[in-house]
């Protein structure tokens, strides 16, 4: 997944995937598209809505880098200006098979409330609001990734 909000989607979806008993099948790793963030512990509301959700993580962030695109099925974007970032690193890909989507293309909260993006907490606050469209998101590109593969 790459966006400006992370860690919270990877903790989520690492969540369900274990809920599912599907970590042996599916691996989960995020990064961003610029290296402000690079080691750098989740944000303190990121923190405080996973503590609320009973979801625990301890990874720190990293950078995507063009091989991220070789190495996964699935690169998921949180937003426009990532999603151009990581469909212009996709030019140079060798992984013709790899699948770039924003995550609420996924959301059935999104659809119907017309939101493309996932809302920037860290300038507007909102954590609960992001913590509910990434989590809808997550729910729907899982069962997508068990369709898709069969699992």
């Amino acid at each position: 997944m790459s966006g400006k909000y992370l860690p919270l989607a990877e903790a989520v979806f690492l969540h369900l995937v274990e809920k599912t008993g599907l970590q042996n099948q599916i691996e989960v790793d995020s990064a961003g598209t610029g290296d402000w963030c690079v080691g750098s512990a989740p944000h303190p509301g990121t923190q405080s809505v996973l503590e609320e959700a009973g979801i625990e993580y301890s990874g720190e962030a990293r950078q995507i880098t063009p091989q991220d695109l070789n190495d996964f099925d699935y690169i998921i974007t949180m937003d426009d200006e990532n999603l151009r970032y990581v469909r212009e690193l996709e030019k140079r890909s060798i992984n013709k098979d790899v699948r770039v989507a924003p995550l609420l293309e996924f959301s059935e909260v999104a659809r119907q409330d017309r939101l493309r993006e996932v809302p920037d907490p860290y300038l507007v606050g909102g954590f609960d609001i992001v913590y509910r469209l990434i989590n809808s998101g997550c729910k729907s590109l899982l069962e997508t990734i068990r369709i898709d593969h069969r699992i």
